[in-house]
């Protein structure tokens, strides 16, 4: 389970706004704590394209895995147990975590 690598996840129950139900989600805690913890930091993925202002916008390709021009929600990032994990669908880009790393950043700072 490495930074970056998207997969299939299961996050019901939820609670009010939270995203939920099965999606793809992008793993961005790093892959060395990723290889000694139970859980992992997750950023959830939409196909309801909402076009926040910095989210990452992903369009399908072979590497990715996905089907669907997808949106990256960095304000429902959440560390989920590891056995939320269900299959692995594919993989983003470095230069594309970047983008992720600097929006988190946007919303821990405003």
């Amino acid at each position: 389970m490495n930074q970056g690598d998207i997969y299939e996840i299961y996050l019901d129950p939820t609670l009010g706004s939270e995203q939920s139900g099965r999606r793809p989600a992008i793993i961005l805690s790093g892959t060395g704590i990723n290889k000694i913890t139970k859980t992992v930091i997750v950023v959830p993925l939409t196909t309801q394209l909402k076009h926040y202002q910095d989210n990452l916008i992903i369009k399908p390709s072979p590497k990715n895995g996905l089907k669907k021009v997808s949106e990256a929600l960095p304000i429902h990032i959440r560390a989920i147990d590891k056995t939320r994990l269900k299959n692995k669908v594919g993989e983003i880009e470095l230069s594309e975590i970047e983008v992720l790393k600097k929006s988190l950043y946007k919303i821990l700072k405003y």
